[in-house]
């Protein structure tokens, strides 16, 4: 695993989207074409499949540590690399496809809609993930009020995110997703599955223009600056507090 991030969580993994205003081309000659030139130069993405909603999709498998998928929807092409060695391991997928988009799908820089990259931290925690949330990341909050209101309150939905523009035309933008999987049965129960709280640290750069560097060379920019946010603020600040409260648990 991406070594700075193999010591703060369970999984990691480096996802890219581009999102389109049209639809992506969907006949069998272009959609084969482009599966073939995905796999030929990652070999071991052998698995191939049709999903129930019209998705294909092609990956390594994941019975391994790490692996690579590739995703081709209506209007996304998606990709991801699940505990890359290093974020330039990563980027390799997402720069090829960037790069053959324009030629294998057609895909023109004038229908983009935005291109993002998403690093996500797994943390597995069988138990009521929201309390955790509350525990590690609200403690000092005002919003904390609604616990301290009444001794048998318990946490059932807390997933907080937040986005910033980090420009001023507000085309490029941070978020933080913070995802629990608990439902009111399970705390009702107090029988939990083995699920995990993920953290998503989300950089996108929404179009409206023309960005005048090629897009793999600006899903490289967005990586080298979500690699910076991740490691100065969302690991101390979020991970490590939500890990350290696991662990007291």
């Amino acid at each position: 695993m991406y070594l700075p991030f193999s010591s703060v969580c369970d999984d990691f993994y480096v996802n890219m989207r581009l999102s389109t205003q049209l639809p992506l081309p969907n006949n069998r000659e272009t959609v084969l074409h482009f599966f073939e030139r995905v796999q030929k130069r990652f070999p071991e993405m052998t698995r191939f499949r049709k999903h129930e909603n019209g998705d294909l999709a092609i990956e390594e498998s994941r019975d391994n540590d790490s692996y690579r998928w590739v995703t081709l929807e209506s209007k996304r092409l998606c990709a991801g690399h699940v505990n890359p060695a290093s974020l330039e391991d990563a980027l390799k997928i997402h720069a090829m496809l960037l790069e053959q988009a324009p030629y294998d799908l057609g895909l023109s820089p004038v229908e983009v809609d935005y291109l993002d990259i998403l690093f996500g931290f797994d943390l597995a925690y069988r138990g009521n993930h929201d309390e955790i949330i509350a525990q590690s990341l609200f403690r000092d909050s005002p919003l904390h009020c609604l616990l301290d209101e009444n001794p048998d309150a318990k946490a059932v939905d807390i997933q907080p995110s937040f986005t910033v523009a980090l420009s001023d035309d507000c085309r490029l933008q941070a978020r933080i997703d913070v995802v629990t999987r608990t439902n009111s049965y399970q705390v009702r129960t107090g029988d939990y599955g083995n699920d995990v709280i993920s953290v998503y640290c989300v950089i996108r750069r929404y179009w409206g223009d023309r960005p005048k560097e090629p897009m793999h060379e600006l899903i490289a920019d967005l990586g080298r600056r979500a690699e910076e946010m991740c490691i100065n603020q969302v690991i101390p600040k979020i991970i490590q507090p939500i890990s350290a409260a696991i662990a007291s648990r």
